[in-house]
């Protein structure tokens, strides 16, 4: 999540699929996965963010990725598609286009953002996404 924790990140949508996500990525050669966050919210944001700290520890061992997500804020209030994104939007948590996410895992942390934001305070999360061919995606948090 690319915001302070009063709001919900940009979401974009990505060129190479019509659905939409947080900005995401893979981490480059000598980058820590904060700076990887970084890069890749300027990448599809173009936005400047301040990583606050990490906010959910996902693993998906059937297509081995592990996704490391941070709250962060912006720097400045500007942002718009990068390169790799059709649209870039802000979203307040009850309008979020859960319908049209790409990936179970940013499912996964919109919801237990929410769920942290009702509360009044975030938590770190672990969790592992337990996905099957062609079945249900099961999440253990």
């Amino acid at each position: 999540m690319y915001r302070k924790f009063k709001t919900s990140g940009p979401i974009v949508k990505r060129q190479i699929r019509s659905f939409q996500t947080l900005p995401a990525g893979y981490m480059e050669i000598g980058e820590s996965a904060a700076e990887g966050a970084t890069r890749e919210t300027w990448e599809e944001a173009n936005a400047e963010v301040e990583i606050l700290s990490p906010f959910a520890h996902l693993d998906i061992p059937l297509i081995g990725q592990t996704y490391i997500i941070f709250l962060a804020k912006l720097k400045k209030p500007h942002f718009s598609p990068g390169p790799e994104s059709l649209e870039c939007k802000l979203f307040a948590p009850e309008d979020i286009p859960f319908d049209s996410l790409s990936f179970s895992s940013m499912l996964v942390t919109l919801k237990l953002y929410i769920e942290d934001k009702k509360i009044g305070r975030p938590k770190f999360h672990y969790g592992i996404i337990n996905k099957r061919l062609f079945l249900q995606t099961n999440v253990h948090i």
